[in-house]
């Protein structure tokens, strides 16, 4: 006698061809996958690597640099002492056209050029003696002059990166040789590091930068 047949898995009864499909829910602003495409395009980076010869080339990239930038713009730099920080900077001030002669704000550790061009203002910060996190930068109302001008902060790592998810930041490093001491023009030499960080260096033209 034959016994009784067990359907087997794929026995199972499909559905009638014009059953509704319900809808699909929307992801929440709040969701993994929503959080995740907020954190890529925050995180997502352009970087350019030059290296520059003189503190006269390092002038001229930030004249370069300044006519990429717009009002809102953050620059972090970093760089041991000497390196070259606020030579850029120099270079940034006369490529934005900006008032008074750009020199190292360490000891009043903010200082603000106007614009003579009706463009950005240039904020210049050291931050290098604020103990780090933003109130004691909110002090310096660097987040009022950030939608109206162009903010440069020498030592900011760890410090402004909360004013805005858009930002470059340049690193500075001195070109090291071998063991045999270098000659005086090579004293000078610099490699420099520029990372866009968020939306707004997607298609900034940093590539526009190399020689």
């Amino acid at each position: 006698m034959e016994a009784p047949h067990s359907p087997a898995p794929d026995d199972v009864a499909a559905a009638p061809a014009d059953s509704p499909v319900p809808p699909a829910t929307p992801a929440s602003p709040d969701a993994p996958e929503a959080r995740d495409a907020r954190d890529a395009s925050v995180t997502a980076s352009v970087t350019l690597t030059l290296t520059i010869g003189s503190p006269e080339r390092m002038t001229e990239l930030g004249l370069r640099l300044a006519a990429l930038l717009r009002p809102g713009d953050l620059v972090m730099l970093t760089g041991e002492l000497g390196a070259g920080k606020t030579t850029l900077t120099r270079g940034l001030g006369e490529g934005l056209g900006v008032r008074g002669a750009v020199t190292s704000p360490t000891f009043v550790i903010a200082r603000v050029h106007p614009s003579l061009t009706d463009g950005p203002a240039l904020v210049h910060v050291d931050a290098y003696r604020l103990g780090g996190g933003l109130d004691e930068m909110e002090d310096l109302d660097l987040d009022v002059s950030l939608p109206d001008s162009v903010v440069v902060v020498e030592w900011g790592d760890g410090k402004v990166e909360d004013l805005s998810d858009d930002r470059l930041h340049v690193v500075i490093d001195r070109v090291v040789g071998g063991t045999d001491p270098a000659p005086a023009e090579e004293d000078d030499r610099r490699t420099v590091t520029l990372t866009g960080l968020g939306a707004r260096w997607a298609d900034a033209g940093l590539a526009s930068l190399a020689p």
